[in-house]
C-alpha cells in the first residue's frame, strides 16, 4: 500500500513538474516573439531611414550588424551566459553564406521598394518556400489543417500585392533572391542546431564572424567605405546607425531561438504578424497609402495567423 502511495505520488509530481516546464516554455516562447517582432520593426524603419535620408551603404551597413552582433555575443560569453562549443568551422559556411545573402538581399529589397511593398514581397512566398525545402530536402510533411491555415494568409498577401503599385523591377528582383535565400537560411538554421547540438547563442557566435569576413572583401571592392571614413558625421546620424547595430543583434538572436525551439514556420507566422503592423507603421508614419482591399489582405492575413496559432497549440 505505501509502495503504491509512494509511486503514484511521484508519478502525480513528475505530470504537474511536466505541466510547469510547458507553462514556462510557452511563456519563453511568447516573449521571444513578441521581442523578435518589436525589435524586427524597429530596425525596419531605422533601416529604411539610413538608406533614404542619410544614404548609408547597404552591405556596410549589414557588415556591421555582423561585427557588432559577434562583439554583443562575446560580452555575454565573458559574463557566462553561455559557453563555447567546439565545432567544425566548415559545417558553419553553407549557413552564413545564406545568412549574407538572407540580410544583403532583403536590406536591398528594403532600400528599393516602400516599407509595405517590402513586406508584402517577404511575406508572399517565404512559408510556401519553407513548407517545400522542408518536405523536398528533409522528407518533412505537413498535415491538412496546418496547410489550410496558410491560404487565408497567402490570399491576403496577394490581395495587398495587387493593390500596392510601388513595386519596380530591380527592387522585385531583390525581394525574390530573397526570399528563396532567407526560406533556405530558416530551415537551415532549425537544422544545425539539432546537428550541432548547439543552442541560438552557441550557433551564432560561430556563424556572425564568419558571415563578417565573407562579406569584407564584396564591401571593400563594391562601396564607399573611404568616403564613410571621411565623413562628416553628426550625432543624429551616428545615434540610428549605432541603435541599428544594436537591435540587429536582438533580431538575429531572436530568429535563432525561435526556430531553434519551436520551427520556422513559426517563425514565419510570426513574421505575418510582422507584416500586417509593419504595413500599419508605414500608413501612420509615412502616409503609404492604404486602400480598403489591402486592409482587408491585412485582416484576412491575421486570421490565417490566428487559426495557424490553435492548430499548432
Amino acid at each position: 500500500m505505501l509502495t503504491t502511495i509512494i509511486a503514484t505520488s511521484g508519478f502525480l509530481g513528475r505530470k504537474y513538474m511536466g505541466k510547469d516546464e510547458q507553462s514556462k516554455k510557452k511563456i519563453k516562447t511568447g516573449l521571444a516573439v513578441f521581442l523578435n517582432i518589436s525589435v524586427s520593426i524597429a530596425i525596419v524603419l531605422i533601416n529604411k531611414w539610413l538608406y533614404t535620408v542619410v544614404g548609408f551603404p547597404n552591405m556596410t551597413l549589414t557588415f556591421m550588424h555582423f561585427i557588432s552582433t559577434f562583439f554583443c555575443l562575446h560580452v555575454c560569453q565573458l559574463l557566462g551566459v553561455f559557453s563555447v562549443k567546439k565545432v567544425p568551422l566548415i559545417s558553419m559556411i553553407p549557413l552564413a553564406l545564406c545568412f549574407c545573402g538572407f540580410v544583403v538581399l532583403t536590406n536591398l529589397s528594403l532600400e528599393n521598394n516602400s516599407v509595405g511593398t517590402y513586406q508584402v514581397a517577404k511575406v508572399m512566398t517565404t512559408t510556401p518556400c519553407v513548407l517545400l525545402i522542408q518536405y523536398h530536402y528533409y522528407g518533412k510533411s505537413v498535415n491538412t489543417a496546418t496547410i489550410l491555415t496558410v491560404i487565408p494568409i497567402i490570399i491576403g498577401v496577394i490581395l495587398n500585392f495587387i493593390y500596392d503599385i510601388k513595386f519596380n523591377l530591380i527592387g522585385t528582383a531583390y525581394a525574390v533572391m530573397g526570399v528563396v535565400v532567407t526560406s533556405f537560411y530558416q530551415v537551415l538554421v532549425g537544422e544545425k542546431q539539432k546537428e550541432l547540438q548547439l543552442n541560438s547563442m552557441q550557433l551564432l557566435y560561430y556563424q556572425a564572424p564568419i558571415s563578417a569576413i565573407i562579406l569584407f572583401f564584396p564591401v571593400l571592392v563594391c562601396e564607399p567605405v573611404l568616403q564613410l571614413v571621411h565623413r562628416s558625421w553628426t550625432l543624429a546620424a551616428i545615434i540610428p546607425v549605432v541603435c541599428s547595430c544594436l537591435i540587429a543583434f536582438a533580431v538575429n538572436l531572436s530568429i535563432y531561438w525561435i526556430i531553434g525551439n519551436t520551427s520556422a514556420l513559426t517563425y514565419n507566422m510570426a513574421g505575418h504578424l510582422k507584416f500586417c503592423l509593419t504595413v500599419a507603421a508605414g500608413f501612420f508614419l509615412f502616409q503609404d497609402p492604404l486602400s480598403a482591399n489591402q486592409l482587408f489582405g491585412l485582416v484576412l492575413t491575421l486570421a490565417g495567423v490566428v487559426a495557424y496559432s490553435h492548430v499548432r497549440s
